[in-house]
């Protein structure tokens, strides 16, 4: 059964509009934990907050995993998974966590915005995607805003050479976990990649096993409750959903839209802390969602060098590589027909020519 050319055009708006929605579904919550860090932070130390909030998104992960019977992601997966697993999942969240105590708020999010500029860098250099002028005007756009946001949140806080090295760090890591996982999503889907790549990056974390067990003897309850809510949504969620999307289109329009991240930061600082943003901290915002809006315009419409023209996602890469296989073989039938129809016909024209004979 083949799909109609106005069929196919169909598809493909739903689809962008499942990866858009997942994208801004894992801003949001990405967001969301930089709110709840501050409040599990003063009670857990950078290792056993990072190993508290993976073994709650493993245990949320593995549960879906379970349910839904997906079973083990193919053999060419598990080099990206474990790439990003022990980069973004582990050593990401504790640099992040451990620098953030070390600089000031403002300070750490220039740097760790520094992250998607790597990331569609890295995604050029090492998964041939197209940097194209708008992607790279509009991150340009987004970066500034970000810096923006950074210096009014700086306030009196101080910095160290220790504290700017952690960011850094965390940003090379964030950068090259999301272009390792990108290659892995054509062997299994999402919720197999993460769910694998968080239980990799606990493993890595559980070093800091000890610390967990005595920061959470004398932490409040509402310190823990927001390191396991870091594990179910910003993690397992929102990873997931970021899987989805990511599986769709390019890791430098993916990192691009992290730049939105900085300007919900701040409003749902003011919204649940009651932080009144300041009028430099607003200018940033608008800075980062129209550097957002810039990169992700699409004023090409035909195929790029390595940009997936469909989702690479598991099993649907592979419905897509053998439906791209069948055009091969319809040249073939088609000389089958056409020499049972000229049988046919010179048939026909025999049986006319001894018909005229016999008469």
């Amino acid at each position: 059964m083949t799909m109609t050319p106005a069929a196919q055009a169909g598809s493909v708006p739903a689809r962008s509009w499942r990866a858009t929605a997942a994208a801004c579904t894992t801003v949001v919550l990405w967001a969301s934990a930089f709110v709840s860090i501050r409040s599990a932070g003063e009670a857990y130390s950078p290792g056993a907050l990072a190993l508290g909030r993976l073994l709650s998104g493993v245990l949320v992960l593995g549960a879906i995993l379970l349910v839904r019977r997906e079973g083990l992601p193919g053999r060419g997966a598990w080099p990206g998974i474990v790439t990003s697993g022990v980069l973004w999942f582990g050593l990401y969240m504790v640099a992040l966590n451990w620098g953030e105590q070390e600089v000031d708020a403002g300070t750490a999010a220039m740097l760790v915005n520094i992250g998607p500029i790597l990331m569609a860098l890295m995604g050029s250099r090492m998964l041939g995607e197209g940097l194209s002028r708008r992607l790279l005007l509009g991150m340009g756009i987004s970066f500034s805003g970000a810096v923006v946001v950074g210096l009014a949140m700086s306030g009196h806080g101080s910095s160290s050479v220790l504290g700017v090295a952690l960011c850094l760090l965390a940003a090379v890591a964030y950068a090259l976990g999301v272009v390792s996982q990108k290659p892995a999503l054509a062997y299994g889907s999402s919720l197999q990649i993460n769910t694998f790549g968080c239980l990799i990056g606990a493993v890595a974390c559980l070093p800091f096993t000890g610390v967990l067990i005595s920061d959470a003897a004398d932490a409040p309850m509402s310190a823990t409750l927001n390191m396991i809510y870091l594990g179910v949504f910003p993690t397992a969620l929102a990873f997931t959903t970021w899987g989805y999307a990511l599986a769709r289109t390019t890791a430098g329009r993916m990192g691009a839209t992290t730049y939105a991240v900085p300007a919900l930061v701040v409003l749902m600082a003011w919204v649940v802390l009651d932080e009144v943003p300041t009028l430099l901290g607003v200018l940033g915002g608008l800075l980062c969602l129209a550097g957002v809006a810039v990169s992700r315009s699409r004023p090409q419409t035909g195929p790029r060098r390595g940009n997936p023209a469909g989702p690479m996602e598991g099993h649907r890469h592979d419905a897509e590589h053998q439906g791209a296989r069948q055009p091969e073989r319809r040249p073939e039938e088609d000389r089958q027909r056409g020499g049972r129809a000229g049988g046919a016909a010179r048939g026909a024209v025999s049986r006319r020519l001894q018909g005229g004979r016999q008469r």
